[in-house]
This record gives C-alpha cells, structure tokens and sequence, in this order.
C-alpha cells in the first residue's frame, strides 16, 4: 500500500532538511515520532546520523526494550546515555515546567557530545501536532539550539503512523508514551522509587491485557485512566477488581479508575466532582 500523496511530500521535505543538516545526533527515546526520526536520518545520512538514548529513572523499561529492538532492526548507529535529571532539584520539585528542566538536562550532554564527535546538529521528535500544546522542553530545545526537522517539514501524528507502518516500524501504531515522570501530580516529589511504582502499577495494568492507559501518582492513592475504547473491558466479571488489585500490588493504597478515561494532560485539570471510579 502506498503512502498518501501529502504524507509522501513531508517525508521529501523531511529527507531534504535532514540531508541539508549533513550530520545530526537525534534523542531518540523508542516512541512513534523519535524512532521514525532516528531512522529516516539512518537511511538519508547513514554513518553521519547517530541515535542516543537518555538513560534514567524516567525511562520505562518497556521503551528501553523498544529503542533496542529499533536500533537492532533498522541498523541504527545507537547508544544509551545516562542522564541525571532526578539529581537536579528544579526536575525533582515537580513544577509545571518539569519538561524544561529534563529537556534541558539532555541537551547539556547531547550537544557537546555532538560538537566533540563531529555531528553538525541535534535533533528530536517533535512533530506540528506538539506546537499547539503546552511543552516547556520546546523552550529548552530553542535555547539550546536544537532543530525539529519533522516539525519542519509538517508532518503530523498521523503522517508519522502512516509512514511508520509502510516503513516496517513496530512503534506505527504504538500508544504516546511520555517518561514516566508525566504520571506524577505536579507539586508530588519526584523520586526514583515513585517511578519505580508507577511502572510497577502500569506493568501489572498492561499484562492484564489494557493498551492504551495511565496510571497517575497521586500520593499514597492512585488514578488509572483508560482509553475509552477499552473501558467496556472494565465490565467482564472481575475485570474492575482485576485492575484495581493489580495496582494497589505496586503498594498504592487507594485506586480510582476514572469514569471519563485516558486523556493527555489530564494531571493539569480541575478534580471532577465524582472521581470515584466506575
């Protein structure tokens, strides 16, 4: 099957920039956009591309599996990077701009990294569906002078699932998947053991077989959020029971599943009225 005729002429304009750029280092984290950034630079620059991924508290095991499994595939030139942000009180405080402080953590090593190993640029995934919303990392990027080139080339979600799928990529139809620290309630100390809960809460929600969820830290209590599409599930015997067990087996003492289902950003909304589950 081929791509439409508008996906096909951003992923031109995209391969124009990149090959433009002549070299770049791309963060690239094992989502959708980043790996079919990372491995379109791989097959217009070749040797001259190289895909790091930050390596830290933040970074769920599952996408760490997943950056693997891309980089072996496609043949990427890869590596893991350590990063530090936990160790940086205006990351671990948890503010609103959490994002700026992360971001701005990856950039430090990235960019000089890049400058000392010859790379004429650093990139990463954003794409023009992100311009809209609120993203204090795009403000790092700015300052630290690195290039969104899908964004460039405005491609959106949906063209970068499209060409994701003709490209062979196991990420095309993968749920977003922001670190792990975007399930902590702004004002809630970020910590290595809170992610370590939530990814122990999430990995028991997804081995009962969900696909697309959140598990929000709220403290000693936690939020599950799924995606409307799935929440009929929550209505076979034993399936509500089965979830708010398999969480509060991550040490969490109360679980809500919340009526109004998975939906981004939604640590930044007002409490509902009735957030008691369904």
């Amino acid at each position: 099957m081929s791509p439409s005729p508008e996906a096909r002429a951003r992923e031109r304009t995209l391969d124009g920039i990149l090959a433009e750029m002549g070299s770049l280092v791309v963060a690239f984290s094992g989502g959708v956009d980043s790996s079919y950034l990372a491995v379109r630079a791989h097959r217009i620059l070749g040797s001259r591309s190289l895909a790091v991924t930050a390596d830290s508290e933040s970074l769920a095991e599952r996408q760490r599996r997943t950056a693997r499994e891309v980089a072996d595939r496609f043949g990427l030139n890869h590596r893991f990077m350590r990063t530090l942000e936990l160790e940086d009180p205006l990351y671990a405080r948890n503010a609103p701009d959490r994002c700026f402080h992360c971001k701005s953590e990856l950039f430090r090593k990235l960019v000089p990294l890049a400058r000392l190993e010859g790379y004429a640029h650093v990139a990463y995934g954003v794409i023009v569906d992100d311009l809209s919303d609120f993203r204090p990392g795009h403000r790092a990027a700015a300052q630290a002078g690195v290039r969104s080139p899908m964004a460039e080339a405005g491609l959106t979600k949906a063209h970068v699932r499209e060409l994701s799928r003709l490209a062979g990529l196991p990420t095309w139809d993968l749920p977003s998947s922001p670190c792990l620290s975007s399930r902590v309630a702004f004002g809630t100390r970020v910590t290595g053991s809170v992610l370590r809960q939530v990814e122990r809460a999430e990995e028991a929600v997804a081995a009962l077989g969900f696909r697309e969820f959140r598990v929000r830290h709220l403290g000693p209590s936690a939020r599950v959020e799924i995606a409307l599409d799935e929440m009929a599930r929550l209505g076979i015997d034993g399936m509500k029971q089965a979830v708010e067990d398999a969480v509060r087996t991550a040490g969490y003492e109360q679980v809500l599943l919340d009526p109004r289902g998975y939906r981004r950003g939604s640590l930044n909304e007002a409490p509902a009225a009735d957030d008691s589950g369904v």
